[in-house]
């Protein structure tokens, strides 16, 4: 695995918005994955979760988390990326989550009666894979 600063050619991939899959760990240790927006913003990554999400108690009792994102045309083509939560705070105006849906959706967030979390992933190692593959992966 390779650690950052990821290449100009991974950092346009995810500047784009691709499906996105996210794992964290249960208290039982057992890892949980589900699909996520995020947002890549000089070389961290924004997520969001809605105050009851039982994900948002996994990273506030374990902050590793890893997600894997997608190229939307080419599902071969991904990058994991492996870190930690490093911040969390209340989304109090929606700011954050209204980024994220209009990315994915070109529109504000249309739930407004929930309260919101806005998380920031520090990378720590990443690897790529098809068009991403990264040069420091066994038979890179």
């Amino acid at each position: 695995m390779s650690k950052p600063p990821l290449p100009p050619e991974a950092v346009e991939l995810l500047s784009r918005p691709n499906p996105c899959v996210m794992a964290t760990l249960r208290s039982d240790g057992a890892p949980v994955s589900t699909a996520t927006w995020y947002l890549w913003e000089n070389g961290r990554v924004l997520i969001n979760l809605d105050e009851g999400r039982v994900r948002l108690k996994h990273l506030r009792r374990d902050p590793r988390v890893t997600l894997t994102v997608l190229a939307g045309d080419d599902w071969y083509t991904h990058i994991t990326l492996i870190g930690r939560v490093s911040e969390t705070y209340e989304d109090k105006d929606l700011a954050d989550i209204d980024r994220l849906s209009t990315h994915y959706i070109g529109r504000p967030y249309p739930t407004r009666d929930r309260g919101r979390v806005s998380a920031w992933i520090e990378v720590e190692r990443w690897h790529g894979w098809g068009e991403m593959k990264d040069n420091d992966q066994a038979g890179g």
